[in-house]
């Protein structure tokens, strides 16, 4: 056990998989049928860390047509076929998963604003599902989502950890915010070819420090800790 946490929490996308850009391929191809010519760059820009539905007013300003549910399902039908065939692991965070799930003797935790569906079968598909079984937690299924604190706080009750001794793998501004909403230490993933975000920008979020390899969590966490020692 770290002597500095109890447990670990991490978001899905951008930090366990490489999913962001195929999503935002799929949002973006659908928005511009739909009469909104965004970028990849733009969409990534506006939406990342945002569940599409929070942004319906927005598309329907630019789409000049109503926000549906059919719309919506019919995203989710294309975006999971994508995923399904091209979505891959974040590089490093096969071994890092399985070296904090044996280090915190299981008290790890995916929190996510994505729908429950969406995480699991991302996870499921790149291995990552046994580490998580029975801690998977859903924006989606908690009365707000990010940047609210909901879904930290459900995962660190489930775990029976104090959150204020989680911590908490980010790497949007909006996550940010929720991890230290929930009163967690929250470190930054940035990789160094990163589009969406400036590392500035997550520290200015709150988070307390910036890292570029999920690989290197584990012996950051041990540094870390002898540091506190």
């Amino acid at each position: 056990m770290n002597p500095m946490f109890e447990a670990v929490l991490f978001d899905c996308d951008g930090v366990l998989v490489d999913s962001e850009s195929i999503t935002n391929r799929v949002l973006r191809d659908m928005l511009n049928e739909a009469g909104w010519p965004i970028t990849t760059h733009e969409c990534l820009q506006q939406f990342i860390g945002k569940t599409v539905r929070s942004q319906a007013p927005l598309i329907e300003a630019r789409t000049g047509k109503p926000f549906t549910e059919e719309w919506l399902q019919q995203f989710y039908l294309r975006r999971n076929e994508a995923l399904g065939a091209e979505l891959m692991a974040i590089e490093g965070a096969l071994s890092t998963v399985e070296d904090l799930h044996g280090q915190f003797g299981g008290r790890i935790a995916c929190a996510s604003g994505a729908d429950r569906a969406k995480v699991e079968m991302q996870l499921l598909k790149v291995g990552l599902a046994p580490y998580f079984d029975g801690r998977v937690f859903s924006g989606h299924e908690t009365p707000r989502s990010k940047p609210f604190p909901d879904v930290y706080l459900a995962a660190a009750a489930s775990l029976q950890a104090h959150p204020g001794r989680c911590l908490v793998i980010e790497d949007t501004i909006t996550g940010v915010q929720a991890g230290v909403a929930a009163g967690a230490t929250v470190w930054g993933y940035f990789p160094s070819d990163q589009g969406h975000a400036q590392a500035g920008d997550l520290l200015g979020a709150g988070a307390a420090r910036i890292f570029d390899h999920m690989g290197e969590l584990p012996a950051l966490l041990a540094a870390a800790a002898q540091a506190g020692r």
